[in-house]
């Protein structure tokens, strides 16, 4: 977790959510807040070895301190039951890190309903009622001495929150939904001093997309939507988000951060149109 650690940033006391995070760039998230000593729940749905062996390392490395915790956000009273639990542990929560989400992809003429519905229900809606519940948590506990915040919510978004996805109708207009929730949550609740952004990956390695770089012959297609030309870690991903969660990024509110090695430069035009 050494790629993890920061100069400044110490989140010691601070306690954080992460959602969807046994893998992936939730994994990453996780990682990241706790190598900077936040108390993190590592929340999981269905992978519980990926979310015990995330609060492994997180125990290992010392700084820390963390417990896996099963929940489906989709649903109210697991979403209400996993934020008692970090209470209970930990007397409050701080930062939630609204990463969980899947994909469900299909050509749009034969998507079924039960593909867009169930997509939905955990990206969109899930991401609405973790934040809710954060932010009835942070009012509820009040200001605190360690932050200049009530507390922090960081969205996990996607660069196709605004670049169009072919066979992706779903998961594209979750990430949409999830722009203009972000936006009009942090217009609200910005005067109470919560902070809301998102931050949003562009192609990052995880096994949701692993069919997007495991040969070179898939690497090298990819390669030409980044102009950077490198493919994103998990790390990428958790660096923005302790960045957002703490101190140092105080007047960013209501931002999207977009992390994609310049995908959303449309390198397709890069030689004129």
């Amino acid at each position: 977790m050494e790629e993890y650690k920061h100069q400044t940033i110490n989140f010691t006391g601070q306690t954080a959510i992460v959602t969807g995070s046994s893998s992936g760039i939730g994994a990453g998230s996780a990682k990241g807040l706790a190598a900077v000593g936040a108390n993190v729940l590592v929340n999981y749905a269905g992978n519980s070895a990926g979310a015990e062996q995330v609060v492994q390392e997180i125990t290992q490395y010392g700084a820390g301190k963390a417990f896996a915790f099963k929940a489906d956000v989709s649903q109210e009273a697991d979403v209400q039951a996993m934020f008692k639990a970090a209470i209970e542990k930990w007397g409050t929560v701080d930062i939630l890190v609204s990463n969980a989400g899947v994909q469900k992809d299909s050509p749009f003429l034969e998507m079924t309903l039960d593909k867009w519905k169930g997509l939905m229900d955990i990206n969109l809606v899930g991401a609405f009622l973790c934040s809710r519940e954060a932010a009835r948590e942070f009012t509820r506990r009040g200001p605190v001495p360690y932050s200049k915040t009530l507390g922090k919510i960081v969205f996990i978004s996607s660069v196709h929150q605004v670049i169009p996805w072919s066979g992706h109708a779903n998961y594209a207009s979750s990430k949409g939904g999830i722009n203009l929730l972000m936006k009009s949550v942090a217009q609200e609740l910005g005067p109470q001093k919560i902070r809301v952004n998102s931050i949003c990956p562009g192609a990052i390695k995880t096994a949701i997309n692993r069919a997007a770089w495991q040969t070179p012959e898939a690497v090298a297609k990819l390669l030409e939507l980044i102009p950077y030309k490198r493919i994103g870690e998990s790390c990428d991903i958790a660096k923005v988000a302790v960045w957002l969660a703490s101190d140092e990024s105080d007047y960013i509110h209501g931002a999207d951060i977009f992390v994609d090695g310049g995908m959303t430069l449309y390198p397709g035009f890069s030689q004129g149109g």
